[in-house]
């Protein structure tokens, strides 16, 4: 419900009600922003773009349209600003892959931490893990000692090259010995279509995509990778209590600008977002969603990009992966 509403809220981002009253100084005139989301329609990366825009709009006095570009697990969108001049009128809104997209796509030519600039991260989610409700298997003990037994009846899905949950994945065989068959997908939905169907066995996604349909019973959560329990899922046991001690990754969401871009421009942004994520009321609206609103500096923000970065290479160094 609170994605349809965000999105009849922010009316396409652009068509919020009310003459806009520019903010003071050289950005933003009369010239539409564009807020780019790598990723497709519905997804959190397309909700939370569509929160900046409309926020853009409603605090600055901007014009602020949302296109998805999506293709290349992320890499068509993240191009596209990279390619942007560096004025203020080109955004990305995306999530973890961006950090770590040079280390797993071979086409991704660029350096998250000098060739775009870090505007704000404005969300995080716990990932969890689910099992196919075509399996008998209930607890991630059962489910670690079935596919020992017989691996070839288990395949787990990659809802993106990139994504949290496929490095999450990548962990999970470390951690449990397993050699799990990955399969990749463009996108959560395909991914836990297939799951629910039985065709696929196991998935890693961000809770907030996989609670609802375990909730339904089309899929059975195992655990969240997580410190601890959501409140929204009390029943859910974190993967350390459910046998991997200290398995805990999520998924974040951010917003990004060409490099060049100037500080006070980044900072301004990052203020708003700052603002909105403290408000109350989006505080409620993101809790019923497993999300949980992030408010840093730029620098705080530079800081976790960069330590996701030296966990996200070193995990990847450990199992001899190359990008694909």
């Amino acid at each position: 419900m609170f994605r349809r509403d965000l999105i009849r809220a922010a009316g396409a981002v652009g068509l919020l009600a009310g003459p806009p009253v520019h903010a003071q100084g050289v950005w933003p005139t009369g010239k539409p922003i564009r807020v780019i989301c790598p990723w497709p329609p519905g997804a959190a990366n397309d909700t939370l773009a569509r929160l900046l825009g409309a926020r853009l709009q409603e605090k600055l006095g901007a014009t602020a349209v949302v296109e998805n570009r999506t293709g290349g697990a992320g890499l068509v969108g993240t191009n596209a600003v990279l390619q942007a001049p560096a004025d203020g009128y080109t955004l990305l809104a995306s999530a973890f892959n961006t950090a770590v997209m040079p280390l797993v796509l071979r086409g991704a030519n660029f350096d998250p931490q000098t060739d775009l600039e870090v505007m704000a991260r404005t969300a995080r989610a716990p990932l969890v893990m689910v099992v196919s409700g075509t399996r008998p298997e209930k607890t991630l003990a059962e489910v670690i000692a079935s596919v020992k037994a017989r691996p070839r009846e288990w395949n787990i899905a990659i809802s993106s090259l990139g994504s949290a949950g496929h490095l999450a994945t990548i962990e999970f065989n470390r951690r449990t010995g397993l050699d799990l068959n990955m399969v990749n997908y463009r996108g959560t939905q395909p991914a836990l279509t297939d799951l629910m169907s039985g065709s696929t066995q196991l998935l890693i996604d961000p809770s907030f995509n996989l609670l609802p349909a375990a909730g339904d019973g089309k899929v059975r959560a195992l655990g969240i990778a997580a410190a601890e329990r959501s409140s929204l899922a009390p029943d859910v046991p974190t993967m350390g209590e459910a046998g991997l001690p200290g398995y805990e990754f999520q998924s974040w969401y951010g917003v990004w600008a060409p490099k060049g871009t100037p500080a006070e421009i980044c900072s301004r942004v990052n203020a708003l977002m700052q603002e909105t994520m403290r408000e109350p009321a989006m505080v409620q609206r993101l809790t019923t969603q497993v999300l949980e609103p992030v408010t840093e500096s730029i620098e705080e923000t530079k800081r976790f990009i960069g330590a996701e970065i030296t966990r996200a290479r070193e995990l990847l160094r450990s199992v001899n992966y190359q990008p694909e």
